[in-house]
C-alpha cells in the first residue's frame, strides 16, 4: 500500500519539476526535525533540569560532552546500515527512535539516566539524522550538490530559530518533562508522513539521473555527474591522502564552531557585554546563515573545491579572531555576521565534500566514519577552550592561538587536496 502511495506521489510530482527537489525538501525537514538532538535546543533545558534533579550545570555539561563522544562511535555502524538498506528506510527508523528518545529523556530520574538520554538524542538527532539527510541529497544531486546542500541546511537554521523558543514555551506551560514528550510527538508528526510517502533512495531507481540529467555540468567547473555505482569503498578511502586532508580541516571547524556556540555568552560578558545583548547575537548569526547558505552552496559548485574549502577555513579563523576582539555591541554584531557565514560553510561542507572526493557508492560508511571524527571534535572543543581560558586568565589568547589551526588547514588544503586517482576519471576538478 505504501509502495503504491509512493509511486503515485512520484507520478504526480515529477512531471513539472525534477523530483530531487522534493527529496531536498524532505531532507531539509529532517534537519529541522533533528532539533531535539541539537545543542541549541538543550540550552533552554539546562537550568530547569538542574533545579529538578539537584545536579549542577557543570555536571550536566559533562554528561552532555561524554554522551556526545559516546554517540560518535556508533555513526560508522549507522553509515554501513545506510549503504545496506538505503537512506529512506534508515531515516524512517531514526525518526521513530528519535521520538522515543525524547520520551526517555523527559523521564530522566538521575544524572546517569540523563546521560543515556543525551547519548540517544545526540546519536539519532545530531548524528544519524544529518548523515541520512546528507546521503539522500548527495544521491539526487551532483553538479548542483553544493547549492542543494546549502538549501538543505536551511532546515537546521529554521530549527535554531524555532526549537529554543518552542522549548521555553513548553517548559513554562507544561514543565520540562512534558515538553520533551511534546517534542517527540512533533518529530513524528513533522517527518514520518513525508518520509513514508515521498522518499526514494536514488534517482536511478526511478529511471532518472542526478540533477535531473540536465546536462549543464559542462557549463561550470563542477564535477560531471557520477553514477550510484561509482565510488571508493571505505577501505580504499582510508588509504587516500584526500580523506585525511578533508578530515583535518573539518575537525577544526567542528571543534571550534562548537566551542564558539557553547561559550559565546560567556566570552562576551567577560569582555564587557551584558548577558541579554550577548544572547541576542544568536539571531543575527542565524539570519546571516539563512541568507548565505545557498550562496555558499553555489560557490562550491562554481569554483575549485580545494579553494572553496580553504576559504571556509579562513572564515573559521576570522570568527575566532573577531570573537576575541568583541568589546561592544557593534563589534559583537560584526562577529555575528562572520560567524553566521561560518555556520553556513560548515553545514554545507559536511554533506558536500565526502561524495565530492569519494563518490556515491559507499557514501554512508564513509560519511559515518568521517562524522565520527568530527563529532569527537565537537565534544572536546568546549572543554579544551574552557580549560585553556582558565589557565590563560581569559578567552582572548586561546581564541587567537586557536585561529592558527584552521589557517594551517586552509593552506594545506589549497596546496595538496586532490581527487583520489581511482575517481579522477569521473570527477574532473580538484
Amino acid at each position: 500500500m505504501l509502495d503504491r502511495a509512493r509511486d503515485g506521489a512520484f507520478a504526480a510530482l515529477s512531471g513539472r519539476v525534477f523530483y530531487g527537489w522534493w527529496i531536498l525538501g524532505v531532507a531539509a525537514l529532517g534537519l529541522f526535525a533533528s532539533g531535539p538532538g541539537q545543542s541549541h535546543t538543550f540550552s533552554v533545558f539546562v537550568e530547569p533540569i538542574s533545579a529538578d534533579l539537584g545536579v549542577s550545570t557543570a555536571a550536566i555539561a559533562t554528561a552532555y560532552a561524554a554522551a556526545t563522544m559516546a554517540a560518535a562511535f556508533g555513526l560508522p555502524f549507522m553509515g554501513r546500515l545506510v549503504d545496506r538498506h538505503g537512506p529512506r528506510r534508515m531515516t524512517l527508523i531514526v525518526t521513530l527512535v528519535l521520538g522515543l528518545a525524547c520520551f526517555f529523556f523527559g523521564a530522566a530520574a538521575n544524572l546517569f539516566w540523563l546521560g543515556l538520554g543525551f547519548a540517544a538524542l545526540r546519536f539519532m538527532g545530531q548524528g544519524s539524522m544529518l548523515l541520512n539527510c546528507a546521503n539522500l541529497v548527495s544521491q539526487w544531486f551532483n553538479a548542483k550538490r553544493g547549492f542543494a546542500m546549502g538549501l538543505m541546511a536551511l532546515g537546521f537554521a529554521a530549527s535554531m530559530a524555532v526549537h529554543p523558543p518552542l522549548g521555553q514555551a513548553l517548559i513554562e506551560a507544561y514543565g520540562w518533562r512534558w515538553a520533551w514528550v511534546v517534542l517527540g510527538v512533533l518529530t513524528w508528526v513533522i517527518l514520518l508522513p513525508p518520509v513514508l510517502i515521498l522518499v526514494h533512495d536514488k534517482p536511478e531507481e526511478k529511471g532518472l539521473e542526478p540533477d535531473g540529467g540536465t546536462g549543464d555540468a559542462g557549463l561550470q567547473l563542477g564535477p560531471k555527474p557520477v553514477g550510484a555505482g561509482i565510488g571508493l569503498t571505505l577501505s580504499e578511502t582510508l588509504h587516500t591522502s584526500a580523506f585525511y586532508l578533508v578530515v583535518f580541516g573539518m575537525f577544526s571547524i567542528s571543534m571550534l564552531v562548537t566551542a564558539l556556540h557553547f561559550y559565546q555568552v560567556t566570552i562576551f560578558t567577560a569582555q564587557g557585554l551584558d548577558a541579554a545583548a550577548a544572547a541576542n547575537v544568536f539571531p543575527v548569526s542565524a539570519a546571516v546563515m539563512v541568507l548565505t547558505m545557498p550562496l555558499v552552496g553555489r560557490l562550491l559548485d562554481r569554483i575549485r573545491t580545494r579553494f572553496a574549502y580553504a576559504l571556509a577555513l579562513c572564515v573559521q579563523a576570522a570568527s575566532l579572531l573577531m570573537a576575541s576582539a568583541v568589546t561592544d555591541l557593534t563589534s559583537a554584531i560584526a562577529y555575528a555576521v562572520v560567524f553566521g557565514l561560518n555556520n553556513a560553510c560548515s553545514m554545507t561542507l559536511f554533506g558536500y565534500i565526502f561524495p565530492r572526493y569519494f563518490g556515491r557508492k559507499h557514501l554512508g560508511s564513509i560519511q559515518g566514519t568521517g562524522q565520527t571524527i568530527l563529532v569527537i571534535g565537537a565534544s572536546i572543543g568546549p572543554p579544551l577552550i574552557g580549560y585553556w581560558a582558565e589557565a590563560a586568565g581569559g578567552f582572548e589568547t586561546p581564541l587567537r592561538l586557536a585561529a592558527i589551526y584552521p589557517l594551517v588547514a586552509a593552506l594545506i588544503a589549497a596546496l595538496f587536496l586532490r581527487t583520489p586517482a581511482p575517481l579522477d576519471q569521473h570527477i574532473e576538478r580538484d
